[in-house]
């Protein structure tokens, strides 16, 4: 009875180490007697007791963290990077054979290669070109992961840190451009102001009674805010019909006047 019982035991231990149960996203990397033979899955497969090994490798994308990394710039300014790397194990086999801890690989390989890239670059090209500077960091760490069957699906830049003396400089920069750009706004408006004024002149140039017309219509906007007191500019060329009338006067008293001396010094 008892050997029975011993049979039952290590038959039931044998078909559970035997058979196994591989989910959709997991493969099954199988060593007989030590020697790769491949891998297997999903679904049910059956091993060979005392044999075979199994070393279960998952297929799903893995969200890896790059710690941050202090980087000095192409133009030599200390700033520290973060990011955030997406890949996924393509063969299994690969992964478990050419390297040891393909986990622990990729993330040396990915902090090693963000400091390399970074370094190379200047810091207005972090800040304004990070969308090619993702593309490159992907190629390169996918290049050099590609031996152990891994495939990168992208690299995120995250976070950028500066130093306080740097934003309070880029702070400075940002609104002296900000300054330049309003005071050539206010100089292009002034100049299509002096070119309507220049406009406008001519116009009034051609019909002097348009200058007027508009004094009269500024006098009657005037009015409709109920003023005791309204100090107005005259121009002068309201006045010179006048003044040429008095001067017409003046000169042809003067010629009568002559006139009559002349007759007085031939008599």
């Amino acid at each position: 009875m008892e050997i029975l019982i011993f049979l039952i035991v290590i038959t039931l231990f044998i078909i559970t180490s035997s058979v196994k149960v591989i989910r959709e996203y997991e493969r099954a990397v199988i060593f007989r007697l030590g020697r790769l033979i491949g891998y297997k899955g999903p679904g049910l497969i059956i091993l060979l007791p005392f044999i075979d090994r199994m070393v279960k490798v998952s297929l799903r994308t893995i969200t890896m963290d790059i710690e941050p990394q202090d980087v000095i710039t192409k133009d030599n300014v200390s700033i520290k990077v973060n990011a955030v790397l997406y890949f996924r194990v393509i063969y299994p086999d690969k992964a478990v054979v050419s390297v040891e801890n393909f986990l622990y690989a990729t993330n040396q390989i990915a902090q090693t290669t963000l400091r390399s890239i970074l370094g190379q670059s200047d810091l207005d090209e972090i800040l304004s070109e990070r969308e090619k500077i993702n593309i490159r960091l992907q190629q390169i760490i996918d290049d050099h992961t590609e031996p152990w069957g891994i495939k990168v699906a992208s690299v995120e830049v995250k976070q950028i840190d500066l130093p306080l003396e740097m934003q309070r400089a880029m702070a400075k920069q940002a609104q002296a451009e900000r300054e330049r750009r309003a005071k050539i706004i206010n100089a292009d408006g002034e100049f299509q102001a002096s070119m309507k004024l220049s406009e406008a002149a001519e116009q009034i140039m051609k019909f002097p009674v348009a200058i007027q017309l508009r004094f009269l219509q500024t006098l009657a906007d005037i009015a409709t805010e109920k003023n005791s007191t309204i100090v107005f500019p005259v121009p002068i060329d309201i006045l010179k019909p006048f003044m040429d009338n008095v001067n017409l006067v003046t000169f042809e008293k003067l010629d009568e006047l002559k006139e009559k001396l002349a007759n007085i010094d031939k008599k």
